[in-house]
């Protein structure tokens, strides 16, 4: 039959599920998230610190390894809620140059070229478009933060003495739930930064700086008015207040769990609010 003869016809073959094309997204993403070298480079790096701790946790449970060493020398090869908030808080400041280099590509591609349009044309709500740019980046956060400290959890319970596990719980809850929380955060202020920022150096800056800057800019603020509010916009330490409640321990002097957890919504609710007003399929010029 001649081409001009045959008319137009609706796709009658199988479909796919609506969340099996959702996830056609994460995955170009992850697949250009993954393709940069330093980004590749970095998550190499942050690989040993948790094989150092790894190591601190076998000399730890092998007393014949310091069999002749004192009582201080003992209470300093403890293993407890202090040693896996000194981990949550090294793997966190490198989960925070993974989103500098892998967030701002993200979105300002499809901002930059006009896509979101493409993409809203399609079954594609706006939120499900933010969550499935953010599963990638929550995947790669997760290489570096809740997947190891879940590993050095469990391997100090299989080595410890029996009822180490019960009296040290609420640690392996602060380590997932923990960061968990701070990956959420991370990923959020990197999908904003790539949201408003089209310059992929500009944007990885301004997650920097959202995170260092503001945390130094809070800590001045309560050295200087002797307030605790200057928490409000520190993630870094807000963010620490939870993992000591999760974990039992002690918070820090100047630090309350009230501020912490309303620092952490506040922080959440701007960084949707300023992803939500930038997906917008159409641009009004005036």
């Amino acid at each position: 039959m001649a081409v001009y003869k045959r008319g137009y016809q609706r796709y009658e073959g199988p479909r796919t599920s609506h969340m099996a094309r959702l996830l056609v997204m994460p995955r170009e993403a992850w697949r250009r998230v993954s393709g940069q070298r330093i980004v590749t480079a970095l998550i190499a790096v942050s690989c040993i610190w948790p094989l150092l701790c790894a190591l601190f946790i076998y000399v730890s449970n092998h007393t014949e390894l310091w069999a002749g060493m004192g009582g201080d020398f003992r209470k300093l090869l403890a293993i407890d809620a202090s040693f896996f908030l000194t981990f949550m808080k090294v793997q966190s400041v490198i989960s925070v140059l993974l989103a500098a280099l892998a967030g701002p590509g993200l979105i300002a591609p499809d901002l930059g070229n006009q896509g979101l349009g493409l993409y809203f044309s399609r079954p594609i709500s706006r939120l499900e478009y933010a969550l499935a740019k953010m599963a990638a980046l929550v995947w790669l956060l997760s290489l570096v933060t809740w997947v190891p400290g879940l590993a050095l959890f469990l391997m100090q319970v299989s080595m410890a003495p029996a009822g180490w596990a019960a009296e040290h719980w609420t640690v392996g809850a602060a380590v997932v739930f923990g960061f968990w929380q701070w990956v959420a955060l991370v990923a959020l202020v990197g999908l904003a930064s790539s949201a408003w920022v089209r310059w992929r150096l500009i944007a990885g800056a301004a997650v920097l700086g959202y995170f260092f800057v503001l945390s130094g800019i809070g800590v001045l603020v309560n050295a200087i008015f002797r307030v605790e509010w200057g928490d409000l916009i520190n993630p870094l330490r807000a963010s620490y207040g939870l993992w000591c409640v999760l974990a039992g321990a002690e918070l820090p002097r100047g630090l309350s769990l009230p501020t912490a957890l309303l620092a952490l919504a506040l922080m959440g609710s701007l960084l949707a609010l300023a992803l939500e007003r930038r997906l917008r399929p159409v641009e009004v010029v005036r």
